[in-house]
Order: C-alpha cells, then sequence, then structure tokens
C-alpha cells in the first residue's frame, strides 16, 4: 500500500512514516502542504492521509483542492478538533474518514487497512486465470503455487494489478515504486522481464510508448 502523509510536525511526521514502514507500506511523508497538488501530478497514492490544522494552507482548503482533481482517492483526515460540526465539515469536503489526535499508531494502520479494502471493493484476492494476487497478504500463486518475488517486482505487479485493463507506463511504474528516486526505464524493464519468466505467458503485455498492461 502507497500512502501519501500530509503533517506539518516533522516528528509526529516521521514517527507514524517510520512505524507505517515495519508494517509493510510505503509511505511518502511531507510536511509542507503547498507540495502536494504538484506531488500528485507526477504520483498515485492508494491512501492520502492529511492533517487539518497546518500553516499556509488549511487541511480542509488542500481536502477541496485535491477533490476537484481527483475523487476516488481514500483521503483519511487527522485532527485534534473532535466536535460533530467539524467532523461533518471534513467529509462534506470529501473525507473518507477521520482520526482524532491523539491516536496510537496501531489505529491509525487498523483505519488505513479498512479503507484499503473499501477501496478494493472488499475484494484483496483478484483471480486472474491462474493467477492469484492476494493484495493484503503480498502473495502470488500461479496454478496452485506460491512464487517468490523481490520487493520491487512484488510492487510493479502490485501497480499493474490495481490497474489492470489498461496500459500503465514506465513513469506511473518508477512513481509508484521508487517515488523521486533517480532510476531510468531500464529498470522497470528488468523488473519486467524478472516477473515473464515467473508468470504465464502473455499475462503482461507491452505496448512501445503506452506501456505494460494486465487484461481484467
Amino acid at each position: 500500500m502507497k500512502v501519501l502523509l500530509v503533517e506539518d510536525d516533522k516528528l509526529l511526521g516521521e514517527s507514524l512514516k517510520e512505524y507505517l514502514e515495519r508494517e509493510g507500506m510505503h509511505i511518502d511523508h511531507v510536511s509542507d502542504p503547498r507540495e502536494v497538488p504538484n506531488l500528485l501530478t507526477v504520483s498515485s497514492y492508494d491512501i492520502i492521509v492529511l492533517d487539518l490544522m497546518m500553516p499556509h494552507i488549511s487541511g480542509e482548503e488542500l481536502l477541496l483542492k485535491i477533490r476537484q482533481g481527483d475523487k476516488k482517492t481514500p483521503v483519511l483526515v487527522l485532527t485534534a478538533k473532535s466536535r460533530l460540526d467539524d467532523k461533518e465539515k471534513c467529509f462534506l469536503a470529501g473525507a473518507d474518514d477521520y482520526i482524532t489526535k491523539p491516536f496510537e499508531p496501531k489505529e491509525l494502520l487498523l483505519r488505513l487497512k479498512a479503507l484499503y479494502r473499501r477501496k478494493l471493493g472488499g475484494n484483496v484476492i483478484v483471480n486472474l486465470g491462474g493467477v492469484e494476487v492476494d493484495l493484503e497478504r503480498e502473495l502470488v500463486s500461479v496454478d496452485g503455487k506460491v512464487i517468490n518475488l523481490t520487493r520491487k517486482d512484488w510492487l510493479i505487479l502490485k501497480c499493474l494489478v490495481e490497474n489492470r485493463g489498461r496500459f500503465v507506463s514506465s513513469e506511473e511504474i518508477l512513481n509508484y515504486v521508487w517515488g523521486d528516486a533517480p532510476v531510468g526505464d531500464e529498470v522497470v524493464r528488468a523488473h519486467i522481464k524478472n516477473l515473464r519468466k515467473l508468470l504465464p505467458e502473455g499475462f503482461i503485455t507491452t505496448m512501445k510508448g503506452r506501456g505494460y498492461k494486465i487484461e481484467a
């Protein structure tokens, strides 16, 4: 699961990032909310976690900006406000869930997992012919036999499965798996080659100039 964490408290943000990454998530932490709109044009996320009270721009205002261009990505709001009318404003602005500070990191983890299941329509196991992909346990089996994938191979396959039915460009894959790291298209091609050795022939298709695709 790839999560964008927008939290101006750098100590809290880094603490949550460390905890969630130990639980197997990929976390991008941003402390300046003004960076978010540009970041969302080059990277995609499974969930956005958004602090409500931040400098320069309020979380509520940022949420409205996010929803102008993206109505699907789940957003979980963090805030010290606990009044019902504050919660109502967040939900009306487009939030999918709400957690009040202070909170235990495990509660955030559980809420993120629940949001992710809802995003997938409750179906965390995807069957594609003879290939079964368990998105929650991060397991892949071919004809009933579990195959071993490197972390990067798994993230690329997950990206393709979640976007099955359409071509995913190398740029999208690079942003999803490596973020801002200076990695080129040739690295994506090498990982796709590895995946093709383990998956049925023709499972991943390629179209020059458009990218890679797994059929729905």
